[in-house]
């Protein structure tokens, strides 16, 4: 069977796990110890990496991971990592697959998982095609979890959801353009309101991903004041403040949001 790419495996439901899934299936540690056989350990940045396979063709891969850290304190304002994040890489799905079985046997299985225990992130994955994709992904997560008791989970899924592009395709080059165009088109964008009621990733599918990355894509290319709700949000959260909802800050830094939301991307251009 061939291989799902990242953006079928959303669309059928396998979205990325995130910190409360390790809360309520706390991993098992008798594995085998001839399985897996870590052959190499490389240190990117934040990043503790250990592999089944040689890293060397994955160097510039984890230079554009420790370049990501840089790019959340600029964009959002965050503080660097306040822990290390490890990465686990397996050979290939299947011995991904078993890996996880054994450290995590009541989490239904997903191509990239990233967990979070006792303060410090994990990211489990394997080599194959999109993994560029699903490393800048799950480690978005992982570092803004370090920093960051809580996110709203659309919101945790819209910033993984852009930062999971190159930086030279995330203003532009999102495959989520294509069919927003179309959502945009028929009036489909839900508001704030609504993506902040998602309480778990079962609830989320291929659109609603599309719709929080719209939103993220907004604040960070919109306008000023948008952009500033965001980061102070996230600044209130940092600190221990109540962060109440975002979306109520949207709408007191632009009455109008949903409209210069629509607008922004009927106008968007290169």
């Amino acid at each position: 069977m061939q291989s799902l790419s990242r953006r079928q495996f959303l669309a059928l439901g396998g979205a990325a796990v995130v910190s409360h899934l390790a809360t309520t299936a706390p991993p098992c540690y008798a594995a085998p110890p001839s399985f897996p056989r870590w052959i190499d350990r490389q240190s990117y940045g934040p990043f503790q990496c250990q592999a089944t396979f040689p890293l060397s063709s994955l160097t510039p891969l984890f230079q554009e991971l420790s370049a990501l850290e840089q790019e959340l304190q600029r964009t959002l304002a965050v503080p660097p990592a306040a822990q290390a994040v490890d990465i686990y890489l397996l050979e290939n799905k299947q011995s991904h697959q078993k890996f996880l079985e054994q450290l995590y046997p009541h989490v239904p299985y997903r191509r990239a998982l990233y967990v979070q225990r006792a303060g410090r992130g994990s990211v489990y994955a394997y080599r194959h095609r999109d993994l560029a994709v699903d490393l800048r992904h799950e480690c978005t997560h992982a570092l803004l979890h370090t920093n960051l008791s809580m996110v709203p989970l659309w919101l945790d899924e819209g910033l993984a959801e852009y930062f999971e592009m190159p930086i030279n395709q995330r203003a532009f080059g999102h495959p989520h353009f294509k069919k927003l165009r179309w959502n945009l088109r028929f009036g489909m964008i839900p508001n704030v309101e609504s993506l902040e009621a998602f309480q778990d990733l079962n609830e989320m599918g291929g659109a609603e991903y599309r719709f929080a990355w719209a939103w993220v894509h907004f604040m960070l290319h919109g306008p000023l004041p948008a952009q500033r709700a965001l980061v102070h949000y996230l600044a209130d959260i940092r600190r221990g403040n109540p962060p109440g909802q975002l979306s109520e800050r949207l709408y007191q830094a632009i009455p109008d949001v949903e409209r210069q939301m629509v607008l922004h991307f009927k106008h968007l251009r290169r």
